[in-house]
C-alpha cells in the first residue's frame, strides 16, 4: 500500500500553495515533511486526505483515489486542537470511533490500552477542557489512531509536549509503524524527523527542494561537521582551505568542512599545540541541509 503523490499542484486564485510535487511513500515507513510556515505542508496533507482537491495531478493510496470508501483506514492528527472541550474523553473517543465503524466495547478496550500507555489512566472520565495542552495532545493522538489506521497523517504531532511526553509519543509512533502503519508527519523540530524518518521532503514556497532517503541526502550534501572541545585558541582554523564555516562554542568550536582530509589537516595543526578533549567528525545535520537549501534557519 504505497501513497503516491503525482505532479500535484494546488492554487488558490493566483497563489500557488503547492507546485508540482511528486513522490511515493512506501508501505510501513515513516516519512517526514519539513518546511517553514507557509511552505505548503498542511495543504499537501489536506489533499492527501481528500479534504482539498488538487488543481492538477493526483493522489492515490494503494492505487485508488482517497475518498470516503477508504477513510476508515486513515488517521489524521491536525495541528489545531480538534476536540470538543465540554465532552468527557471517553464519550469523545467512542463517538469518533463509531464514525470509523468501531464497536463501543472494542473502542473502550483500545482506549484503556492507550491511556495506560500514556500514563494517564484516570483521564477517561475527565472533560477535555480540564486537561493541560500536552495531555489534550495525547488524547487527540489517541483519537487519530484508535481505529488502527493503515495510513496516519500527523501535522506537528509533538507541539506542546515536554521531553518526557515527546518520547512517549515517539515510542507510540514507532510501535504503529512496526505493526504495519504508514506514517507521514510534519515537524518544525528537525531532530524528530532525523530520529524517526527514513525518507523526507523539505518544502519551500510550495516546492520540494530536497527529497529522498535521509542517509543518501546526508551523503550527497558533500560537507561534514567537525566538533572540537579544547581551550586552545582556534581562531586561525577558519583560514585552513576546506573550512566552510566556523562557530565558536562554550566548549571550543564547531566547523563545517569539505571532507575528512580537511579534518586531518586541522588535527595535525591543533594536536601539535596542546590538549584537545574532543575531536569528532559527524554527518551534516538536517538543520545544516535546510539552511543551505532554503537559505534560512527553520524557527
Amino acid at each position: 500500500m504505497a501513497l503516491v503523490i503525482d505532479s500535484v499542484t494546488k492554487k488558490f486564485g493566483n497563489f500557488t500553495a503547492v507546485d508540482h510535487i511528486s513522490f511515493t511513500i512506501p508501505e510501513q515507513e515513516i516519512f517526514g515533511f519539513l518546511g517553514a510556515n507557509g511552505a505548503g505542508k498542511t495543504t499537501t496533507f489536506r489533499m492527501i486526505l481528500g479534504l482539498l482537491d488538487p488543481t492538477s495531478g493526483s493522489v492515490t493510496w494503494n492505487g485508488r483515489p482517497i475518498d470516503y470508501s477508504v477513510s476508515d483506514t486513515i488517521g489524521y492528527l491536525p495541528e489545531e486542537r480538534g476536540l470538543y472541550p465540554k465532552l468527557k474523553v471517553i464519550d469523545q473517543i467512542v463517538y469518533l470511533a463509531r464514525l470509523r465503524g468501531m464497536k463501543k466495547s472494542e473502542t473502550i478496550k483500545e482506549l484503556d490500552y492507550w491511556l495506560d500507555r500514556f500514563k494517564v489512566p484516570d483521564y477517561k472520565n475527565k472533560k477535555v477542557e480540564e486537561l493541560s495542552k500536552g495531555n489534550q495532545q495525547k488524547i487527540q493522538f489517541i483519537t487519530s489512531i484508535i481505529h488502527k489506521p493503515k495510513l496516519l497523517i500527523m501535522d506537528e504531532p509533538f507541539s506542546g509536549l515536554d521531553p518526557v511526553n515527546v518520547d512517549l509519543l515517539k515510542d507510540a509512533v514507532l510501535e504503529l509503524k512496526n505493526k504495519g502503519t504508514t506514517i507521514v508527519f510534519s515537524s518544525h523540530r528537525m531532530e524528530h524527523v532525523e530520529e524517526l524518518c527514513e525518507h523526507l521532503c523539505i518544502m519551500d514556497k510550495g516546492k520540494p527542494v530536497v527529497h529522498g532517503k535521509l542517509k543518501e541526502i546526508k551523503r550527497s550534501f558533500g560537507k561534514k561537521n567537525l566538533i572540537i572541545h579544547s581551550d586552545l585558541d582556534m581562531s586561525s582554523l577558519s583560514d585552513i582551505p576546506g573550512v566552510k564555516k566556523m562557530r565558536m562554542t562554550a566548549e571550543g568550536a564547531t566547523l563545517q568542512i569539505a571532507d575528512e582530509s580537511v579534518a586531518e589537516e586541522i588535527q595535525r595543526q591543533l594536536f601539535a599545540r596542546g590538549f584537545v578533549r574532543k575531536f569528532e567528525v559527524e554527518e551534516p545535520s538536517l538543520h545544516d541541509i535546510f539552511v543551505e537549501k532554503v537559505g534560512a534557519s527553520l524557527e
